[in-house]
């Protein structure tokens, strides 16, 4: 009984460490080829399971893609993450993320993240003048509005999703396989690295699925063992779609699945024996 209560606080703290954390990595780590066809369309959705050490089930997430309407060319990209069994009992979790971006260059135009961890919550709306390079951010639980400056082609966590996904290519690696790019979020700007490792097949539920194992620079100490602890893996086919998520942490390790997916924009590529 003491062994379960300790493994469900270690859990509930790793949730605590927000879910942004994990769905910004899987959002922001996709790879693609130049294409003409895009690697989404409207209608597409996902869901992932979260579990502790590859047996305790702690949360889930959703990623769903709609198209606003024909006359302004925005899609609207919605993520919800929650806790789910046990976990809720101790630290309930429910947070949510959204994007409106534009199709043609995939660049945001409004963010959301509206979030309530443990009764820690957050309120905010990011508006984004791809003109001018300034970020309106409105704290909605505090009553506040404040502008800030961005670079260039700037992502928020959301966007960068369906940004990498189409418009990346891995010939654009540098000498170390290598990437980054440029991020805004809340009220700051930095710079997201990933690392290119190598193709594999990874055993799934769906099959035998022919992936890019990637990984990106994580902060050590508090939670993650050492800045490479994050790995992930997404599909080489024309869809990017983030297949399994693993993080070593200072107790155990976290992983991401993908549970079930549906309207996909490409052929979902399954390797035959």
């Amino acid at each position: 009984m003491v062994k379960i209560k300790q493994e469900l606080f270690i859990t509930t703290s790793i949730i605590k460490m927000k879910f942004h954390l994990f769905l910004l990595l899987f959002f922001l780590l996709h790879f693609a080829n130049a294409q003409n066809k895009m690697a989404f369309k409207s209608g597409e959705w996902f869901k992932y399971k979260l579990s502790y050490s590859g047996w305790f089930k702690a949360g889930e997430a959703t990623v769903n893609l709609s198209e606003v309407n024909s006359n302004n060319k925005l899609l609207h990209a919605k993520m919800i993450g929650k806790s789910t069994g046990a976990v809720n009992l101790f630290f309930k979790v429910h947070d949510r993320y959204e994007s409106y971006f534009y199709k043609k260059n995939i660049l945001p135009n409004k963010f959301i993240r509206n979030i309530n961890e443990g009764g820690y919550t957050k309120n905010i709306e990011i508006l984004f003048d791809q003109k001018t390079q300034i970020a309106e951010v409105d704290d909605l639980k505090n009553n506040t509005t404040k502008d800030f400056s961005f670079k260039k082609n700037s992502q928020d966590m959301v966007s960068v999703f369906y940004y990498l996904r189409n418009f990346f290519s891995l010939k654009k690696l540098d000498d170390r396989n290598e990437m980054s790019i440029d991020m805004f979020f809340d009220s700051e700007n930095y710079k997201l690295k990933i690392k290119y490792l190598s193709t594999e097949i990874l055993n799934t539920n769906f099959g035998k699925i022919i992936c890019y194992k990637i990984q990106p620079y994580v902060q050590s100490g508090r939670v993650f063992k050492k800045d490479e602890s994050l790995t992930m893996w997404i599909t080489a086919d024309k869809n990017r779609i983030p297949i399994k998520i693993k993080a070593d942490i200072i107790v155990g390790s976290i992983r991401i699945d993908l549970e079930s997916f549906s309207n996909l924009n490409n052929p979902f590529e399954i390797k035959f024996d």
